[in-house]
C-alpha cells in the first residue's frame, strides 16, 4: 500500500489555547501511529493565532517523545528564518534522542508576514534567494566531521537526518531534482503548479547519496465523516480560516457552521474553493473515491493528509476513516 502520512498545524481552537492544541496534537499522533500512518509532520508558522507549532523542533520532540514508531518531522522548517547550523544542531539533537525517526522538511517561504520575518531574523539579508546555498550548508553539517574542521554541528555531524524539500511552485521541485532529495508539494493550499512540479522533479532528478530515484509526496486536505453532509460541515472551519487569513485577520480555528452563505463574497468563495481544490470530503465511500482519483492523477510515492477540524473527536474520526480508505485502496499507485 502507498504510505499515508499526517501534516498537523497544531490548531489553536476558538475558546481554547496552545496547551490544549499540543495535547490534541500528541493524541492525534498516537492514534495515527496505531492506524498505520508513516510520518507525522509539523509546520513552522509565526504570528498566527490559530497555529501553535511555531517552535517546530520543540513540538517534534514532544510528539516523538510521546510515540514510539511513527516518523516525526517538519513540514516544514522555513530555512530562511534560521542559520543552517542552528537547524543542524536542533535536528541532530532530535535524531540523537529518537534515532531513525526524524525527518527534516525544508521550505523557503517565511511562514509569516514580512514584519514578523524581520522580527525573526533581525534583518532580511537572509532570504529565499540564498535557499539553495543554505540547503547545501545544512547538508554539510550532517556529514561526518573532517579533521581540523572549524565548525561542527554537535550533535548533528555524522547523523542520518533525511532532508526533504517542500514547495508550492516549481523552484523547489527543480532544486530537489538537482540535489537528489525527496520532494513534497503543498497542493493542500497551492494546487496550480502541482502537476508541472511533479513532471519537472521526476524528469530532472539526479540520483544522490540520499536517494537513488525520485520520491514525491503530495499533500491533500481530508474531511471524512459518517455522511457527506457532516463532512461538508466540518470543512467550514478551514474555509473560515482561509477567509480570515485573506482578509488579513488571522485567528483561532472557528467552530463549523451549517452554511457560509452571507459570510463570504462570491470572489472569496471562488478563491477559497480553488485553493482547496485538492481536498477530499464526505462519507467513507466518497473519500475513498476522492483519494483514488488523486492517486491516479498524481501517482505519488506517498500521500500526506491534513485536516483542520475544530472538534477533536471528529478530527480523530476523520483520520481513522482515511486510514481505512487507504486499506481499501491497497494495490494503488506509489511505493511503500
Amino acid at each position: 500500500m502507498i504510505p499515508f502520512s499526517v501534516l498537523d498545524l497544531s490548531p489553536i481552537l476558538q475558546g481554547s489555547d496552545a496547551t490544549q492544541a499540543f495535547r490534541n496534537t500528541l493524541d492525534l499522533a498516537r492514534h495515527a501511529e496505531r492506524w498505520g500512518y508513516k510520518r507525522y509532520w509539523l509546520a513552522e508558522h509565526h504570528n498566527m493565532p490559530g497555529i501553535a507549532s511555531a517552535a517546530t523542533s520543540v513540538v517534534i520532540g514532544h510528539v516523538a517523545g510521546g510515540t514510539s514508531t511513527i516518523r516525526v518531522g517538519s513540514g516544514g522548517v522555513m530555512l530562511p528564518n534560521h542559520a543552517p547550523l542552528v537547524i543542524a544542531e536542533q535536528f541532530g539533537t532530535l535524531e540523537a534522542l529518537f534515532p531513525g525517526r526524524i525527518d527534516l522538511g525544508l521550505g523557503r517561504a517565511p511562514g509569516t508576514d514580512q514584519a514578523t520575518a524581520r522580527a525573526l531574523r533581525r534583518d532580511l539579508d537572509s532570504n529565499a534567494d540564498s535557499f539553495p546555498q543554505d540547503v547545501l550548508e545544512l547538508q554539510s553539517y550532517f556529514r561526518p566531521a573532517a579533521p581540523h574542521q572549524t565548525i561542527r554541528a554537535v550533535p548533528g555531524a555524522g547523523l542520518n537526518v533525511p532532508l526533504w524539500l517542500l514547495g508550492s511552485s516549481l523552484f523547489s521541485a527543480q532544486l530537489a531534482a538537482v540535489l537528489g532529495l525527496p520532494f513534497a508539494f503543498a497542493s493542500h493550499f497551492a494546487p496550480d503548479h502541482l502537476m508541472a512540479a511533479l513532471r519537472i522533479y521526476r524528469a530532472q532528478f539526479k540520483p544522490s547519496e540520499a536517494l537513488e530515484r525520485p520520491y514525491a509526496m503530495v499533500c491533500v486536505n481530508a474531511f471524512a465523516a459518517d455522511t457527506d453532509a457532516e463532512a461538508q460541515r466540518l470543512v467550514t472551519s478551514l474555509q473560515q480560516q482561509f477567509i480570515n487569513l485573506r482578509r488579513g485577520q488571522p485567528g483561532p480555528l472557528q467552530p463549523p457552521v451549517d452554511s457560509l452563505e452571507g459570510r463570504w463574497s462570491p470572489m472569496e468563495k471562488a478563491g477559497v474553493e480553488h485553493a482547496l481544490s485538492y481536498s477530499v470530503l464526505g462519507s467513507p465511500e466518497t473519500v475513498r473515491r476522492g483519494l483514488a482519483a488523486i492517486l491516479e492523477q498524481t501517482a505519488p510515492d506517498e500521500l500526506m493528509v491534513t485536516g483542520q477540524i475544530y472538534d477533536h473527536a471528529a478530527r480523530l474520526r476523520s483520520f481513522e476513516l482515511v486510514a481505512e480508505a487507504r486499506a481499501a485502496l491497497a494495490g494503488g499507485p506509489g511505493s511503500p
